[in-house]
């Protein structure tokens, strides 16, 4: 293995499968994403159908938004999002395992009116986006990214039910016909390199859904976690980083496994980085794949001593015990909705994104 982590993390072309190619083409693009699920858990795409100018004028737009004076961030900030769990936070007011990052962003997700029925309902983390007004350009960018990784998503999920030798339809049928897509933009200021023991941008985590999409800008400072060592997960010029959740660990029993990964920032200036997380319906029941039995539990070597495996319930339940501990204050507003983490089944920690 080595120090790059490039032999750890694989690069693989997935263009057959974002271009709907027949089956016989499909899978052996299919039977590489298997090897990376098991393996560890991490992957490279390339022939993604991601537009590359798209990628880099999001991020410039990002760094606009970034660049300006904190009152003019929290004229969106999250308190204005309500349950819908959209908008600006502040460097610090997002935790991991208890701790604040070192880092600010937006959240969005599927841009949904009042008269949508789960918005109506009160449904958390349901509703519309929150979008600055300075830089226009942000809205618009951010709509037509969030369209193109969607599309990938559900072709690496078709790609996942063919690798796990399933019908190629399978995670699409029973949980991302209509999947809860969560997008983020951050931010992570400079850590100075000489400053002593740093804390991490973002501690030791693993991501929560199915599926995690992801860009980074040229800074680098996400490691991953293969096997027993931590290895660097460095930019590629025209790749998107992917990675599975504690939700696809769970199907597969332990197969697949959601990997730990950290960042932090000692490139000098400011890094960008925007996850897009593809995963279950809000209301889908998570249920293992009849393996007979689970094949591996990985409890003792994770961070938290905690088990994805005892929980059950639909992902709603689990997202929203996440949520209650990364944004306390959206846990009291839930709460007082009469739907929120009180309801869920498990007491799994939370996770952050990266």
């Amino acid at each position: 293995m080595s120090d790059t982590g490039l032999d750890a993390v694989p690069v693989i072309d997935v263009g057959p499968l974002v271009r709907g190619k027949e089956a016989s083409e499909a899978v052996p693009v299919a039977r590489l994403l298997d090897a990376a699920c098991r393996a560890n858990g991490f992957f490279y795409v390339i022939e993604h159908g991601v537009d590359e100018e798209l990628r880099s004028r999001l991020e410039a737009s990002a760094r606009r938004f970034f660049a300006k004076d904190l009152d003019t961030k929290n004229a969106i900030r999250m308190a204005r999002g309500g349950r819908a769990w959209r908008g600006y936070f502040p460097v610090g007011a997002e935790l991991t395992s208890g701790r604040p990052d070192l880092k600010e962003g937006i959240y969005f997700g599927a841009d949904l009116a009042e008269d949508d029925p789960r918005v109506a309902a009160g449904t958390p983390l349901h509703g519309r986006n929150l979008f600055p007004a300075d830089p226009p350009e942000l809205r618009d960018l951010t709509t037509l990214y969030v369209d193109q990784v969607t599309r990938l998503g559900h072709a690496l999920a078709r790609g996942l039910s063919l690798g796990l030798g399933l019908g190629e339809t399978y995670l699409r049928d029973r949980y991302t016909r209509d999947p809860l897509v969560l997008f983020r933009i951050f931010h992570y200021p400079p850590m100075p390199a000489d400053s002593g023991q740093l804390p991490w941008s973002v501690g030791e985590h693993t991501d929560y859904g199915l599926l995690t999409l992801l860009s980074q800008d040229d800074a680098g400072g996400l490691e991953v976690r293969s096997r027993s060592r931590w290895v660097p997960a460095p930019p590629i010029p025209g790749t998107l980083v992917c990675n599975i959740g504690d939700m696809l660990d769970r199907m597969t029993g332990g197969l697949y496994r959601s990997t730990p990964h950290r960042v932090r920032n000692l490139s000098g200036r400011g890094r960008i980085s925007m996850p897009f997380f593809f995963d279950p319906a809000f209301e889908a029941d998570v249920a293992p794949i009849d393996h007979g039995r689970l094949i591996a539990d990985d409890r003792a070597d994770r961070w938290d001593r905690a088990s994805v495996h005892t929980f059950a319930g639909t992902y709603g339940d689990y997202l929203l015990g996440k949520v209650a501990k990364v944004f306390p204050e959206l846990e009291r507003t839930a709460l007082s909705s009469g739907v929120g983490p009180g309801t869920e089944r498990s007491s799994v920690p939370p996770a952050s994104a990266r």
